[in-house]
């Protein structure tokens, strides 16, 4: 192991969080800090001993602060290598001396750009350029140079220093999350620029494995971002995995979507219970009573407290996940006893993110499903009742977060059936009306796109269905407007197809 000592250190940042105190134990192990602008002034006013930056390149910063060290006598201190005698003598050649450590944070580029209030003159001076410069030739310089990139590397590079000096792990690992800096920085850029698209994601989490046993898997989050997963809180269980992860966004998405006292039953991303309650012990049942022999596995998303009542009733079955907005102590006490079971307390998902997909090399890109705004237009002589508005609504959203080929039974504020992912709708609405049975007379029904052919309404009609939504858009659409008025049923075009593929 090779221990590199301090003697020179070059501090320039502009979030001076915490740089003082650092500074000043540098200062105390007998460290020169060499230094300019704002971040010189800072450690002046408090004590530190500063070596101006224009000292040490003979040079004034130019431009208003945009040159000040790009020059040789800056990178050629930090691009020294500390064995090479020819890069030494030129170093006293030239008047140069080593320094054997950088601390650089950046610009506030993507605050900028998120600032409605900014200018693009305001968002162009936020590129950093000299910034970027010395983390990279410091990290790329790694077997040499320490190089600080966050506040949060303040302590453990101290103590380091203060204990005689960098050792080979810690320089590679500061030079790892340095390049990814500045990576993440250059993708903002690029974001805010221009139509591509470079995504800087940070390993959140080793998986055991992926959908399957011998998949590797891991999770990542994007840099800076603050998911309602990563954010979230596990009070027990074994550890998320990629299918728990998957299903969990799906039930989390859709509970929440629905409103306060809503309870989603999810297996295989697909809902095969929601249900909106008096309260989340009723939605839970109503939830779960929807499709009980689905629900066996499944994950359940809770918008609201997860309470003694509903946590007796999960006990009771195999669960693999519990979201909820909170967890009632009593409640964790309660499901203690499953000791696989995962219960997670979250805030609500934004759901305003770009939705990517992967293919081959690639990936295709599309803005998140809504279902707000859209304008219902009733195209049959009835008109739904207030009371099949009410459950036409509730079913359209359990819908578009289904698979297609994707019909929706409910009512009451309960999905009855669940037709998902079939390769035909007449066969979605088969399934669907299969897993309602009696429950399907007086329902409502909602279709994630249009009735090709008149066959699929009639099937949802023959089970008891007295209306129904769907986007229209249809060749046929007439011919799915005179059934509909055939058998007397209410008919709505709700205008915007929700394809989940």
């Amino acid at each position: 192991m090779t221990l590199v000592s301090v003697n020179r250190a070059l501090l320039s940042v502009y979030n001076k969080t915490g740089l003082v105190p650092f500074a000043g134990r540098l200062a105390a192990a007998g460290v020169e800090i060499i230094s300019s602008g704002g971040t010189a002034i800072a450690l002046e006013e408090a004590g530190i001993a500063v070596t101006r930056v224009a000292d040490v390149t003979g040079s004034p910063e130019i431009l208003g602060g945009r040159v000040k060290t790009l020059h040789p006598r800056i990178h050629g201190g930090i691009l020294a290598r500390a064995d090479q005698q020819s890069d030494l003598d030129e170093l006293s050649e030239n008047g140069i001396e080593p320094i054997q450590l950088v601390v650089v944070n950046l610009y506030p580029f993507a605050e900028t750009v998120a600032d409605e209030s900014s200018t693009e003159s305001d968002i162009i001076e936020k590129i950093d350029i000299g910034g970027p410069s010395m983390i990279r030739s410091a990290a790329k310089n790694h077997r040499y140079v320490g190089v600080v990139s966050s506040a949060d590397q303040y302590e453990e590079v101290a103590t380091a220093i203060e204990s005689g000096g960098l050792d080979d792990d810690l320089r590679l690992r500061l030079a790892g999350e340095a390049f990814f800096q500045t990576a993440a920085y250059d993708a903002a850029i690029v974001g805010w620029i221009g139509d591509n698209r470079v995504l800087p994601l940070r390993r959140f989490a080793d998986l055991r494995y992926g959908e399957n046993p011998h998949q590797e898997a891991a999770v990542f989050v994007e840099d800076g971002a603050q998911p309602w997963w990563a954010t979230s809180h596990q009070h027990q269980g074994k550890e998320m995995s990629f299918n728990n992860f998957v299903d969990a966004e799906a039930a989390w998405a859709l509970a929440t979507e629905l409103g306060d006292l809503s309870v989603v039953v999810v297996k295989h991303t697909n809902p095969c219970g929601a249900a909106k309650g008096t309260s989340v012990f009723d939605a839970f049942e109503k939830a779960w009573a929807g499709d009980p022999l689905s629900a066996f596995g499944s994950v359940i998303g809770i918008n609201g407290t997860l309470d003694n009542s509903t946590a007796s009733a999960i006990a009771d079955r195999f669960v693999e996940v519990v979201i909820a907005r909170s967890v009632d102590g009593d409640a964790l006490e309660i499901l203690s006893a499953k000791k696989n079971l995962r219960v997670l307390s979250a805030r609500p998902p934004h759901g305003k993110d770009e939705d990517y997909r992967r293919v081959e090399e690639g990936f295709l890109s599309q803005g998140r499903d809504s279902v707000v705004g859209e304008m219902w237009k009733v195209v049959s002589e009835r008109s739904p009742t207030a009371e099949e508005d009410t459950a036409l609504k509730f079913s359209w959203i359990v819908a578009a977060a289904t698979k297609s080929n994707a019909i929706v039974l409910a009512a009451d504020g309960q999905a009855l059936g669940v037709g998902a992912g079939d390769q035909s709708r007449v066969g979605a609405a088969e399934r669907a009306v299969a897993k309602a049975g009696a429950r399907a007379k007086g329902a409502v029904a909602a279709s994630d796109a249009f009735f090709p052919f008149r066959d699929g309404l009639d099937t949802l009609v023959k089970a008891g269905v007295t209306a129904v939504v769907e986007p229209g858009g249809s060749r046929n659409d007439k011919e799915i407007v005179d059934a509909a008025n055939e058998h007397g049923v209410a008919l709505v075009f709700a205008g915007d197809r929700h394809f989940r593929h």
